[in-house]
C-alpha cells in the first residue's frame, strides 16, 4: 500500500503516519480508533483547492493533518498539541 491511497470514493492512510502526527504508536492508534477517542474528518477541495485532500485526526489533545493531491502525494502536514488543556471543542469533529 502507499501511504495514501484512493479507492471507491473512500480515502486510506498508513496508520503510521497518522501515529506520528498524533504522538501514538501505530497500536494504542487503533484503540484509541475502535474506542471512539480518535477521529477523523476527510475533505475534497474545490475551486482553487480542487484536487487537493485534507485529512484532519483529532484525538484527546492533538490534531493532526495532512493535506494530499489527488495521487496521494503529501504536500503539507501539521500537528498541534494542547497539552493538559485538551483539545478545544471548536477545532474537535465528532465523525468524518
Amino acid at each position: 500500500m502507499q501511504p495514501i491511497e484512493f479507492e471507491n470514493g473512500a480515502v486510506q492512510i498508513d496508520a503510521a503516519i497518522v501515529a506520528e502526527g498524533l504522538g501514538l504508536t501505530p497500536a494504542l492508534l487503533q484503540r484509541e480508533m475502535r474506542a471512539g477517542r480518535v477521529t477523523s474528518l476527510a475533505e475534497r477541495g474545490i475551486d482553487a483547492d480542487s484536487g487537493r485532500h485534507r485529512l484532519t485526526f483529532f484525538s484527546e489533545h492533538r490534531r493532526f493533518r495532512v493535506v494530499v493531491d489527488d495521487t496521494g502525494a503529501i504536500l503539507q502536514r501539521s500537528s498541534v498539541d494542547f497539552g493538559h488543556s485538551g483539545l478545544p471543542k471548536s477545532v474537535h469533529r465528532t465523525s468524518g
